[in-house]
């Protein structure tokens, strides 16, 4: 298992990104428009962490991690066969790869696609 992105919303993304600065020693990017304006470090072994506001009213603080898989259509299957409650469809964000969400035990998961 890998995870190729972790995805922290909140709404203080500065502090967040400053304390996670001290913390591991990173720099964070400017915010990375395709990623929700997410601020990006890279994670050790691969991947990236990206610290974000919430995009909307109704979405609330969350840490997501995104699981690195082969094929992200035949994941969100199998999740689902599994009872997980799928919260974003497969999509391509150009540049970066496909990912899904889903929810499964009230808990939110993403699936990574390069």
């Amino acid at each position: 298992m890998h995870v190729e992105y972790l995805e922290i919303v909140t709404k203080d993304v500065d502090a967040m990104c400053a304390s996670c600065a001290d913390l591991h020693g990173v720099r964070f990017s400017d915010p990375v428009p395709t990623l929700g304006n997410a601020r990006t470090a890279a994670l050790p072994g691969g991947g990236k962490i990206g610290i974000r506001a919430p995009m909307n009213e109704a979405e609330e603080p969350v840490v997501r991690p995104y699981w690195l898989v082969d094929d992200v259509a035949a994941a969100v299957k199998a999740a689902e066969a599994a009872g997980a409650q799928i919260a974003h469809p497969p999509l391509e964000l150009p540049g970066h790869g496909t990912f899904a969400i889903y929810i499964q035990g009230g808990i939110h998961h993403g699936l990574w696609q390069r």
